[in-house]
C-alpha cells in the first residue's frame, strides 16, 4: 500500500535551502516570512484549542483539565449559618459550587456544579413516620394497588396480585453467571410484599418502628413528600448533601472505605449471596441513625436503602446536567427532560441514589458519593426509601 509523505525540501520548493544564488535581500525575506508563518500557526493553534476547550467542549474546564485550571476553579461552599429556625427533623445543606462527578469513573464524567442551599431530612424517612402519613390521607401506595389485567394481558395470575421484589438468598449450589446480576436473580416478587409487611404477608413493622420504609415507588415518595410540604432531592442536591463539605471523596467520610476498622455504613458483609456475617450488627436495613453523621449532620447517604431523586434517569446523565455554560458551573441543575434506560427502553426510570444494604463488594459497589442508581418509577422492593428536602423560604 502506497502513503504519501509530506514532500522533502527541495530547490524547487524551498529558494533558500537551494542551491541558487539569491539576492541577501530576499533570502533574509524568506527566513522572515517562514518564521511569521510559524508563529501563526501556532498561535492559531492555541487560540482554536482555546475555543474548542472553552465553548464546545467545556467540561474539560470542570474537571478533565489541567491542575492550573482545577486550581482556577476550586469549589466554594457557601455560607454555613441557616436562613431561619430549623425545620424539625431536618438540617441545612448550605450549597455552593462542587465537583460532582468521579473523576476515577469515566461514566460519571466529573464537572462543577452549583446549588442553591436547602433543607434536607437528617434521615431517610422511616416506617413510623411513613404510617403518620398514612393514616391521615388513608394513601394506598403502588404496590398495594390491584393490578388491572387489560394492562398486562400475557401476565400469570399470581402477578396480577400485589406484589413487590424480596431479596432472597439463594441455595449454596446455586450459581450466577455474574455477581453484577445475581441481586437482581434473588429479587423475587412476593404477594402481598409492602411497606408495612416487608418480606411478606406474613411479617410486620414490630421492632422496625426506625427502620426506613421501604417498597416504596416513586409516586410515593412524591405523595408523602406533598403531604409533608417537602420535595425529593435533585441529583446534584443528593451528591452535594452526601459529601458533606467534602471535596471529591469517595464516601461521605472520606476516602478510607472503614476508617480505623469501624464500619461507617450498612452494606453486605460475607459471601454475596449466600451468607451475610452481619459485622456491621445488621443483616436487613439498620434504624436510622445507627451510624455516624457526615459534614452536615446526615445519617445513612451510603447503604441502608436506596433513595429516590427527582431527575429521569438517562445513563449519560451529562447531556441533562451540562448548559456548555462556558463561564462558570452549572446551575441548580434538574437533569434531563425524560427517562430512557437502553437496557429497558420501553420503561422509564427515576435516578435512585446511595447504595443499600444488599450491596456487595463485586456485585453492587453503588455506595459512594458519585455512584448512581435507577428504578421503573412504579416498581419498587426492600430495598427502596427516601429522604425530603425543602427549599429555603
Amino acid at each position: 500500500m502506497k502513503t504519501h509523505k509530506k514532500p522533502k525540501a527541495t530547490p524547487a520548493n524551498d529558494p533558500a535551502a537551494a542551491n541558487i544564488a539569491l539576492p541577501p535581500r530576499l533570502v533574509t525575506g524568506w527566513f522572515l516570512l517562514k518564521a511569521i508563518g510559524v508563529i501563526a500557526v501556532i498561535s492559531g493553534l492555541g487560540v482554536g484549542g482555546y475555543y474548542v476547550d472553552r465553548y464546545l467542549f467545556p467540561v474539560r474546564l470542570f474537571g478533565q483539565g489541567n491542575a492550573k485550571e482545577r486550581v482556577l476553579r476550586e469549589p466554594k461552599l457557601n455560607s454555613s449559618k441557616p436562613p431561619g429556625p430549623t425545620p424539625d427533623g431536618m438540617v441545612w445543606i448550605p450549597g455552593g459550587v462542587f465537583y460532582m462527578g468521579d473523576e476515577d469513573d469515566p461514566s460519571l464524567e466529573l464537572r462543577l456544579v452549583y446549588v442553591d442551599g436547602f433543607w434536607m431530612d437528617q434521615f431517610e424517612v422511616t416506617n413510623q413516620e411513613f404510617a403518620k402519613f398514612i393514616e391521615a390521607t388513608n394513601y394506598k401506595t403502588i404496590v398495594e394497588r390491584e393490578i388491572d389485567p387489560k394492562e398486562f394481558p400475557k401476565a400469570p395470575p399470581e402477578l396480577l396480585k400485589p406484589w413487590s421484589f424480596v431479596f432472597q438468598k439463594p441455595p449454596r449450589e446455586q450459581r450466577f453467571a455474574s455477581l453484577a446480576h445475581c441481586q437482581m436473580e434473588c429479587s423475587q416478587p412476593v404477594n402481598g410484599a409492602c411497606w408495612n409487611h416487608p418480606e411478606g404477608p406474613k411479617s410486620d413493622l414490630k421492632g422496625r418502628e426506625k427502620h426506613p420504609v421501604v417498597h416504596i415507588c416513586y409516586a410515593d415518595a412524591v405523595a408523602y413528600c406533598a403531604w409533608a410540604r417537602k420535595r425529593l432531592p435533585t441529583e446534584a442536591e443528593w451528591e452535594f448533601a452526601a459529601r458533606g463539605g467534602l471535596d471529591r471523596k469517595a464516601f461521605p467520610w472520606g476516602d478510607e472505605f472503614r476508617p480505623d476498622g469501624k464500619w461507617m455504613t450498612n452494606i453486605w458483609q460475607g459471601l454475596f449471596p449466600y451468607a451475610n456475617t452481619k459485622e456491621d450488627g445488621f443483616e436487613g436495613t439498620a434504624p436510622v441513625g445507627s451510624y455516624p453523621v457526615n459534614g452536615y449532620g446526615l445519617h445513612d447517604m451510603a447503604g441502608n436503602v436506596w433513595e429516590w431523586c427527582a431527575d429521569w434517569y438517562q445513563p449519560d446523565y451529562s447531556d441533562g446536567l451540562l448548559d456548555r455554560n462556558p463561564e462558570g458551573p452549572l446551575r441548580n441543575p434538574q437533569g434531563p427532560n425524560s427517562g430512557f434506560d437502553p437496557l429497558e427502553p420501553g420503561f422509564p426510570k427515576r435516578v435512585q441514589r446511595g447504595g443499600s444494604f444488599l450491596c456487595a463488594p463485586g456485585a453492587c459497589e453503588r455506595y459512594y458519593c458519585a455512584a448512581r442508581g435507577k428504578g421503573e418509577i412504579n416498581s419498587s422492593g426492600i430495598q427502596i426509601g427516601f429522604r425530603c428536602v425543602m427549599d429555603a423560604k
